[in-house]
């Protein structure tokens, strides 16, 4: 006789039985197909980024390439030599005489042409103040040229020479132009005195200026102005220049021979 202790264990056996027959297969990894899409994902992204290094290493090349071209072009070729000059700014000086100092290099490329040199050959023409050399593109050197602006005459026994606002004389005259002073200095005179001199003339208010005759320099503190009516004025140094044309602008309408500004707060007529 089945007991029931018997009938409860059978039925606990069968249940069991039931119960692992309807559980899931253990998980055995990822199937074959996303395998497959996984390896052929991972080679395009390691084929695209050997596309990127391989477009990259190609790209400097060219750049590489296009820059040694272009240097080889300007720096070496043919195509963009100097083929001609240019000369601005001049107004006495012959510009054939500008050319012919310079000395460039026609034939050579343009961007090998050595400027600076061009500069120190020019510079030295006496009537030059400032000189300036660059480069037009393709072919032209050009030349820009300040010149200097005579404030007086000047002769130191070889000829009367124009003398521009530092005191540099340059040029040369056949005779006085009527509107410029004539400066009278021995020939020995230092240039100090004649800049100083120069500056006393630069620094003269057109109504006084008009009426200097002669300027006369010993030395930087003994300059004297001549007027075309005869009178003279002891002017000393350049410095005060303004204030010393101020008080002679007065005495001028006084008597005298002789005025004396050189100290302006002090000034003499006799």
């Amino acid at each position: 006789m089945t007991t029931m202790l018997d009938r409860f264990t059978r039925r606990s056996a069968k249940k069991a039985k039931g119960s692992d027959s309807a559980a899931p297969p253990p998980s055995s990894g990822p199937d074959e197909e996303t395998v497959r899409i996984a390896r052929k994902d991972f080679r395009k992204r390691r084929n695209a980024g050997k596309w990127r290094v391989v477009r990259r290493i190609a790209l400097a090349l060219l750049m590489v390439g296009l820059l040694a071209g272009s240097a080889w072009v300007v720096f070496y070729s043919s195509y963009v030599t100097a083929r001609e000059v240019d000369v601005v700014g001049t107004r006495t000086i012959p510009d054939a005489k500008i050319e012919s100092a310079a000395g460039v290099p026609i034939g050579t490329p343009l961007a090998r042409v050595d400027l600076d040199a061009i500069v120190k050959r020019v510079q030295p023409i006496d009537a030059v103040r400032y000189v300036e050399v660059g480069r037009s593109w393709p072919h032209t050197v050009r030349i820009t040229i300040t010149e200097r602006t005579p404030i007086a005459v000047i002769d130191q026994g070889s000829g009367l020479k124009a003398l521009d606002s530092e005191g540099v004389p340059f040029g040369g005259y056949k005779a006085r132009p009527k509107h410029l002073p004539l400066v009278r200095t021995a020939p020995g005179t230092p240039g100090e005195a004649l800049a100083e001199a120069a500056k006393v003339v630069d620094a003269l208010p057109p109504r006084i200026a008009g009426r200097v005759d002669a300027v006369d320099v010993v030395s930087v503190d003994e300059i004297k102005l001549v007027l075309a009516n005869g009178r003279k004025v002891i002017w000393g140094s350049a410095e005060n220049s303004d204030q010393k044309a101020e008080v002679l602008a007065v005495l001028l309408q006084r008597p005298g021979n002789q005025i004396d500004v050189s100290v302006p707060g002090r000034p003499t007529t006799n």
